[in-house]
């Protein structure tokens, strides 16, 4: 049972989850109160939720989710949460705690761990091995353990690298494989199918509407899916840099491969001799595009494609520029096609 101190507290939970919950129109109960870490989660939940209520977002856009401080309002609305859908603790370490402490009594949905859900492993080094074939398409969650045991022996062997601090959390022994799972879109249909459980679960009135809608939510992946193959159609066999290792659910998904990353891990600033790396094999690598991220320096950019003949662009994993809201995750999806087809197309 909740404290009245909790229930005042319930203010700051609704300062996130009215604008949401008004476009949603009156329902004949109140919603669970629902809250989501990062904005491609938030437009999944939103879409299973049409129609009855709204969730609130964690880590507004622009923010990386791999550090984040709470700010009172945060923590006051996930204290009166009862369900948080979050990718898992491979992408937030922090928000493990954070539950823990502030919404121990809310349903915590680690969205990793979900059924069918494909988890790949960090790619390890400054350039990565072209894929011959889409192992998350053909590999579900029950078999990904075999690729994370992989992941687990190549992080052993580069214990020494020199940026392997950057790394140490996808190193954990729980949490050895790729996090930015919501890039491929077979596994946001995943998602919206454990989401749509767990409302049910708590709110079995509405029930019905939740499948129906994450039902829906599914069939439109499905579109998105075939038109993003044909958009990027003319990128495929075509090199890129990325500036982290984000993207390989979605180049899997849609026949692409990066041919390295400036920095391993999430964040950290790269090192003169790693620059020097990637600068001296842009040729070799046949790389067309080296790309940034909202999130970082374009600097970092500037200096790796100095004095070659790469163009820059610039990838957004997550949406930052973005409304958050139903309409956000395929927006990210298409802006991300699109923006690696006009610089690797030309």
């Amino acid at each position: 049972m909740r404290s009245s101190s909790q229930r005042l507290r319930g203010a700051a939970f609704c300062a996130l989850f009215a604008a949401g919950a008004l476009a949603a129109g009156p329902t004949p109960a109140e919603p669970p109160r629902v809250l989501a870490d990062i904005p491609p989660v938030h437009a999944l939940a939103s879409q299973v939720m049409a129609g009855v209520g709204a969730p609130a977002l964690i880590v507004p856009p622009g923010a990386s989710p791999h550090g984040y401080a709470l700010r009172p309002s945060e923590a006051g609305a996930l204290e009166q949460a009862d369900i948080v859908f979050w990718v898992g603790e491979a992408l937030s370490p922090w928000l493990h705690d954070a539950i823990e402490a502030l919404a121990a009594d809310a349903v915590s949905v680690e969205l990793a761990e979900a059924q069918g859900v494909a988890r790949l492993p960090y790619r390890m080094g400054a350039t990565f091995e072209k894929h011959v074939h889409d192992e998350a398409e053909e590999h579900g969650h029950d078999h990904d353990h075999a690729h994370e045991a992989d992941a687990k022996a190549d992080a052993h062997d580069h214990d020494h690298d020199h940026d392997h601090d950057h790394d140490r959390d996808h190193d954990h022994d729980d949490h050895v494989f790729d996090s930015h799972l919501w890039l491929d879109p077979e596994n946001a249909k995943a998602w919206l199918t454990a989401m749509a459980t767990a409302l049910s679960q708590a709110d079995p009135e509405n029930a019905a509407r939740y499948f129906a809608n994450a039902a829906a939510a599914q069939a439109g992946l499905d579109a998105l899916m075939a038109e993003i193959a044909e958009t990027v159609a003319p990128a495929r066999d075509k090199g890129f840099i990325v500036f982290h290792d984000a993207y390989q659910y979605f180049e899997r998904r849609f026949g692409l491969s990066a041919s390295g990353s400036i920095v391993v891990g999430d964040g950290a600033q790269p090192s003169a001799a790693r620059l020097a790396e990637i600068r001296g094999k842009i040729g070799e690598l046949g790389a067309t595009c080296v790309f940034s991220e909202p999130q970082f320096p374009p600097r970092v950019i500037d200096a790796v494609v100095e004095g070659t003949q790469a163009r820059k662009g610039a990838l957004d994993p997550l949406g930052a520029s973005l409304e958050p809201g139903p309409d956000l995750y395929a927006g990210l999806l298409r802006g991300m096609a699109r923006d690696l087809t006009e610089c690797l197309a030309d």
